[in-house]
């Protein structure tokens, strides 16, 4: 479950009269010394002790009657006055009940939480982290169902009473909760995979107890999407897989995380071995795309849309890199490293972590949840390619915390372990920090101590001295003729993609010419609304500022082929004309035969820059990048 931006800010309004108290944040016994930047502070202070009741049908744990509570996060905490922070959850509050429209805790961020806590024990000995994890874990798998025809799959939200709530308002998909494959059973799988090998010989007995409900998550796996593979569907004309978990890029990413790590620690699991090696064939499907092609190499958000890339499927290429790792597969690396390589300069130059290109940069909030997703791919992937560019440019993804980013200001605090819920396309900073954005900011930090090198150069890109990346022109910015007219969607979002405003329609004859500003070799990506059928095609050509005319080949209006399980028969995407000569002052876009709906152009610079206070990243269009200091 992913709480974005938005949803966060509309919590601070709507839980006026919440269950916990406030909390100010302190530094904890983890508080970081001179060059660490972890502190688990603010993630410490968001735990809460949760009554575990005995006799559910379906839901229990590990040692349950002789230890009957856990800890849990709360889902949000709402930035106070006083800088302290309110914990509340999630929906609408009943005060008559004291319970919310969802619940006070969710499975997702316990997962999330228990991969932090296991993580840092692991990682720095911290005994306090390894009873976060013992509680968070036994939390988790009382939450699964142990029992009966979904046994394996979990329930999502609990109430600060311990009563499960697995038909919240609104309703999950699944529901209940726990009826199907979800985001919640990926991430039990991320956790139980991280968390039992690490406990294996700390306390035997708990790992043999987690590795035994990784063996229900993985057989819920199993009779889920993994019931599909080999098996495609269709989507606007596109063969894609039809085994990804939830149809979610980002879902299955967080699967393979589990499997990837049970599997490096069991490596004779044939089980683990074999679904491993089905999501990762899924994954890597998934990528598209090309230097110079939109989406150059990125991982799709969903196989219901080729338009639509978000923020926090961005660990993709790490889930892959890890499965290249233990299951011997070199071109899933290549997979991985091709987008790492290609994809993330491009989206670090042209604004940070977007929650969503679809397929222009549509939604430029952004949040931690999708920071962490680039550092995490790239150091995932360095470490198997043992190129340290790529080690750099997880330094610079890094950065977007300490200031690199739209605000120009730190947007975590590493005395307090405090960070932010997010940051608008406008500039507007989101103060509350909840569940989700302080586990992804703590996973980013922990990598960073894990290596110096990456952590000093994060923390010293204070901010954006300059960017230049792709840049959307509007194709009603043009002049109209032929009788090519401006039309306006009724809504935005079609199902798959969002048009970015209005758009030009134009039929055999009509033209439209579009001023832009372009240096020899920008690439200029047409974003088409193309039909299914085949609709004719269109002739571009760009003016130079003496006005000579250069031709820049054609493009089809449609023939993308079956709708498929895509929301819509067309599909908005980014074309690709030949590089720019120099002079280019418009492009011109005339309907040699059929009709054309033309959403804009998005221009794609020659070389991409993102200027820090100590280096340079430059991304050319033709791929790869270098980081110069």
């Amino acid at each position: 479950m992913l709480k974005p931006f938005l949803t966060a800010v509309a919590a601070a309004a709507l839980f006026a009269t919440p269950v916990a108290p406030a909390l100010a944040t302190t530094p904890s016994t983890h508080a970081p010394g001179q060059t660490s930047v972890t502190n688990l502070a603010h993630l410490d202070s968001l735990l809460d002790s949760v009554p575990l009741r005995a006799g559910v049908a379906g839901h229990t744990t590990y040692r349950l009657a002789a230890e009957p509570t856990a800890e849990a996060p709360w889902v949000y905490a709402n930035h106070q006055a006083d800088g302290s922070f309110q914990r509340v959850g999630g929906g609408a509050f009943d005060p008559e009940t004291g319970y919310y429209g969802q619940g006070a805790f969710d499975a997702d961020d316990i997962a999330r939480a228990a991969v932090v806590y296991v993580r840092d024990w692991q990682q720095n000995h911290t005994a306090s982290s390894r009873r976060h994890a013992y509680e968070l874990l036994r939390e988790l798998t009382y939450l699964q169902t142990s029992s009966g025809p979904n046994a394996g799959d979990v329930v999502l939200w609990q109430q600060s009473d311990g009563t499960l709530n697995p038909t919240p308002t609104p309703a999950d998909s699944p529901n209940p909760s726990d009826a199907g494959e979800s985001f919640w059973l990926a991430r039990t799988l991320w956790a139980l995979g991280e968390a039992a090998p690490a406990f294996g010989s700390a306390d035997p007995s708990f790992a043999r107890f987690l590795g035994q409900r990784y063996a229900l998550a993985l057989a819920a796996l199993n009779r889920g999407s993994l019931t599909r593979y080999g098996q495609y569907d269709v989507a606007n004309g596109a063969r894609v897989p039809a085994w990804i978990v939830t149809q979610s890029t980002a879902a299955t990413t967080e699967a393979t995380l589990g499997l990837s790590a049970w599997l490096k620690a069991n490596p004779r699991d044939a089980a683990t071995r074999t679904a491993l090696g089905k999501e990762a064939a899924g994954l890597a499907a998934m990528a598209v795309g090309s230097p110079g092609t939109w989406p150059f190499g990125g991982f799709l958000a969903t196989t219901t849309s080729r338009s639509m890339w978000n923020g926090w499927g961005g660990e993709a290429p790490a889930a892959l890199s890890a499965a290249a790792a233990v299951l011997g597969r070199p071109d899933y690396q290549a997979v991985a490293e091709r987008a790492v390589r290609n994809f993330i300069p491009q989206v670090l130059t042209t604004g940070g972590p977007d929650n969503g290109w679809t397929p222009t940069p549509f939604d430029q909030s952004q949040i931690a949840y999708g920071a962490d997703s680039l550092v995490e791919s790239a150091l995932t992937v360095a470490s198997h390619s043992h190129d340290p560019s790529l080690r750099r440019l997880a330094g610079v993804a890094a950065a977007w915390f300490f200031g690199a980013n739209r605000t120009n200001s730190p947007l975590y605090d590493p005395a307090t372990g405090v960070c932010v819920d997010g940051v608008a396309g406008n500039g507007d900073v989101n103060r509350n920090c909840g569940a989700e954005s302080t586990i992804h900011t703590e996973l980013t930090m922990l990598s960073l101590d894990a290596h110096p090198d990456v952590r000093a150069l994060a923390t010293a890109g204070t901010s954006v001295v300059s960017r230049t990346g792709l840049a959307v022109v509007e194709a009603e910015s043009g002049t109209l003729a032929g009788g090519a007219t401006l039309a306006s969607p009724a809504s935005a979002w079609t199902g798959s993609a969002n048009w970015s405003g209005s758009y030009v329609q134009a039929a055999a004859g009509a033209s439209v010419t579009i001023p832009v500003s372009a240096d020899r070799g920008d690439v200029v990506h047409p974003v088409v609304n193309l039909a299914a059928e085949p609709t004719g095609t269109t002739a571009w050509t760009a003016t130079l500022a003496p006005g000579r005319v250069v031709p820049l080949g054609s493009t089809p209006n449609g023939g993308l082929g079956a709708q498929g399980i895509a929301a819509t028969s067309s599909a908005l995407l980014p074309l690709t004309l030949p590089p720019l000569p120099a002079g280019t002052v418009a492009v011109t876009a005339r309907v040699t035969s059929g009709s054309l709906q033309l959403d804009a152009l998005l221009v794609q610079p020659a070389v991409a820059h993102l200027t820090l206070p100590n280096l340079t990243l430059t991304a050319p269009a033709s791929g790869g990048f270098t980081i110069t200091r």
